[in-house]
C-alpha cells in the first residue's frame, strides 16, 4: 500500500493519520512536505497517528527527525500515537523513544495537549 496522509483538526491540534509504509520508496517526502506547509500556515501542535503504519525504515526515521526538527524550530510540539510493535522497536533501537512523546492512543495524545478526543 502506498503511503498516505489524512489530516483533521481537533481544536488547535493537527492530527495526521498515516497509512502504509514510511520508507524511501513508499513515503518519500510526503510527511515532511505536509509538516512544512502546516507550520508555514501557523500550526504548532501535531499528533502523528501511526495506527495504520505497517513499517518504518531508516529513511522513515530520518523523515520523523526532520519533521520533529521543523516543528520545534517554529516553537511547536509533535507527539506520536498508536505505533505498532514493529514501529516501536525501530523507535527504541534509534533511541527516538526518548525524543518523541509516544502515546498508546490518539485520544491520550490529544488529552496531553488539553484537547478533548
Amino acid at each position: 500500500m502506498a503511503f498516505q496522509l489524512n489530516t483533521r483538526k481537533v481544536g488547535q491540534v493537527l492530527v495526521v493519520e498515516a497509512v502504509g509504509r514510511l520508507t524511501l520508496t513508499d513515503g518519500h517526502t510526503k510527511l515532511r512536505d505536509l509538516i512544512h506547509v502546516s507550520t508555514g500556515e501557523g500550526a504548532k501542535k501535531f499528533v502523528l497517528n501511526f495506527v495504520q503504519v505497517e513499517y518504518i525504515d531508516s529513511h522513515g526515521v530520518g523523515e520523523l527527525v526532520r519533521c520533529y526538527s521543523v516543528v520545534r524550530q517554529t516553537g511547536g510540539e509533535l507527539k506520536l500515537a498508536c505505533a505498532n510493535r514493529k514501529v516501536l522497536d525501530v523507535l527504541e533501537i534509534s533511541h527516538l523513544n526518548r525524543v518523541f512523546e509516544i502515546h498508546a492512543e490518539a485520544a491520550a495524545a490529544l488529552k496531553a495537549y488539553g484537547e478533548p478526543a
